[in-house]
């Protein structure tokens, strides 16, 4: 779709971009600009009603091209004229609080907004490119992060031990994959389980994505308040749960560890390929290996996958490769229930709507305490694991496929780096 002039942008719609300033908050406005207020309205509007995550706008020598993520995947959302593009990029700076005279600096920002009586921000970020400048918007939606722990797709051993460790009165419980995994939808999933009028809990995030309706205090991180900082604060507020963001450095890492050594609650997220390496990476960030095994709880890693459009899916037959890459036995696949859409309006002829994890659990049972403690290695780590009924990410993948969840190369693409080794 090319965005032109004679376009009715966001007819109808009730959106509206917000300013704040000194504690009050006002519309935008902008008649000056009028047609760059209603194409930035409407770039706002589609990507909101499609539930999408982030919006890229990438200037390109003759356009500006406009990009929707749409459950994981980017999508094509259109491209606006060099004559419009420039007034576009100008209103959105503006928007998020960005100098609009810079463009030789990256900037970053936040814009609020409100759309059908919802209260929403996105996270903003410009970068100069080689034919303008590149900005890309991450849709913070509270709404959306107001996730039932029961329905992210947890098999029912791994949701059933999960909640067990998120029960506990201390220790350190982590969450782990790649950007873009859902962890910190899971995190607050978890701690919206968690009785919060008897129990002070405390988070430090980057950015804060979802506002707690009561009883959690909630820091957002800023350079004069870092991780770190926050984090040796929170331990003089007399708290019960602490819930960090992101464990980015040692320094973070160690006061994660001494806070959860001392009677605490620490929910955290690391960057890490499965739950295995989760160790070796506290290692590398300079933990010592017995104090990982006194603090360590549980150790979750996840993906996400697309699942099949529930509207147009139809039985589906795997081929060889999809069987030998899944490791799927033949009798499993005697039992099996597979699925594909076959693309409809619904899903936008994709054959895939909305999106589940994919999960894997590392519990602290006291064999895998004693493999950590004592140095072992990543081949008797993972003994202890199977010792306690670890199942990984690749082998939940195809539990989902052959009970038509999903088909086989959403698992593929997302976990199947994981099985190579």
């Amino acid at each position: 779709m090319t965005y032109n002039d004679s376009f009715n942008y966001g007819a109808g719609k009730k959106f509206r971009l917000v300013l704040r300033e000194g504690g009050s908050a006002r519309d935008m406005g902008g008649d000056e600009m009028s047609l760059a207020v209603g194409i930035v309205d409407n770039i706002f509007i589609q990507a909101l009603e499609m539930g999408t995550s982030d919006i890229h706008l990438q200037p390109e020598r003759d356009q500006l091209k406009i990009r929707f993520r749409q459950d994981g995947i980017l999508i094509d959302g259109g491209q606006l004229p060099p004559e419009h593009a420039q007034n576009v990029i100008a209103r959105l700076k503006l928007a998020s609080g960005m100098r609009i005279d810079e463009n030789r600096e990256t900037q970053d920002g936040r814009i609020d907004m409100e759309f059908m009586g919802r209260r929403l921000s996105c996270r903003a970020s410009c970068v100069p490119c080689l034919n303008g400048e590149k900005i890309v918007m991450r849709i913070l939606d509270p709404g959306a992060m107001k996730v039932d722990l029961m329905k992210l797709g947890m098999p029912e051993g791994v949701l059933k031990n999960w909640q067990k460790a998120i029960s506990v009165p201390y220790g350190l419980v982590l969450v782990t994959g790649p950007t873009g995994s859902g962890k910190t939808s899971t995190l607050y999933a978890s701690l919206l389980t968690l009785d919060s009028k008897t129990r002070n809990i405390v988070t430090v995030e980057d950015p804060i994505e979802y506002e707690f309706d009561k009883d959690v205090g909630q820091v957002q991180v800023t350079e004069k308040l870092p991780f770190p900082r926050v984090m040796r604060s929170f331990l003089r507020q007399d708290p019960d749960v602490m819930m960090v963001g992101e464990m980015r450095d040692p320094e973070s890492l160690g006061i994660g560890i001494q806070a959860a050594l001392t009677g605490h609650l620490v929910l955290s997220t690391l960057h890490t390929n499965n739950s295995m390496e989760t160790i070796g990476r506290m290692v590398d960030m300079g933990a010592e290996p017995y104090l990982i095994a006194g603090v360590t709880v549980a150790i979750l890693a996840q993906r996400l996958i697309r699942l099949n459009c529930q509207k147009c899916m139809e039985p589906y037959k795997l081929t060889q490769d999809e069987i030998d890459m899944l490791k799927i036995t033949p009798a499993e696949l005697e039992t099996a229930k597979c699925m594909k859409g076959k693309g409809c309006a619904e899903c936008r002829g994709t054959g895939l709507r909305g999106r589940v994890g994919v999960f894997e659990l590392l519990m602290g049972t006291l064999d895998f305490k004693h493999a950590i403690a004592s140095g072992a290695s990543y081949q008797a780590i993972d003994e202890a694991a199977r010792k306690q009924g670890f199942r990984s990410m690749l082998e939940d993948g195809k539990y989902k496929v052959l009970n038509g969840w999903t088909v086989p190369d959403e698992v593929i693409r997302a976990v199947f780096t994981q099985a190579m080794a």
